[in-house]
């Protein structure tokens, strides 16, 4: 059985579906993690990671957090429990987190707890992609070899 980690956010209703049905009709054993990397919107000159190395477990605990990153949380929260549904309505073994506004140390974060065979980063079209521009998906091949699919809506 293989683990798989769905790194998404604003596509989460789209791609990723199609991989995980394609996946699981290939291999039903396939176990899923979903991430949902928090995004700030109303604060487009917030930095990244506004969250810092703060775990995702500390996360939860939201009255730590301000009311606008209360709001930008609990948005993540929404799409991470859509996606859940979504995932399990195909049939697929899925939990998921909320993680840090910087993918790469939401990534980073997944992959230290646990060991994870494949990534696949859902993201927007190159161009407007801000995961594609920050190079995620070599960045993460690089540090953790482990392999990592780009797939984007159509």
């Amino acid at each position: 059985m293989s683990t798989v980690l769905i790194v998404a956010n604003q596509t989460l209703d789209a791609a990723p579906l199609r991989y995980v049905e394609s996946r699981l009709s290939d291999d039903a054993a396939t176990e899923f993690k979903l991430l949902v990397p928090v995004i700030h919107r109303m604060h487009e000159s917030r930095p990244a990671a506004s969250f810092g190395n703060v775990p995702q477990m500390v996360l939860m605990h939201e009255a730590s957090l301000d009311e606008e990153e209360a709001a930008d949380y609990a948005a993540a929260r929404a799409r991470l429990d859509l996606g859940l549904d979504l995932f399990r309505r195909l049939g697929a073994n899925v939990d998921g987190s909320v993680g840090p506004s910087d993918p790469y140390k939401a990534i980073e974060e997944v992959l230290g707890r646990q060991h994870i065979d494949e990534v696949i980063v859902s993201t927007l079209p190159r161009g407007v992609s801000r995961w594609l521009h920050l190079d995620l998906p070599h960045r993460i091949e690089r540090k953790f070899h482990v392999p990592v699919t780009v797939i984007t809506p159509v």
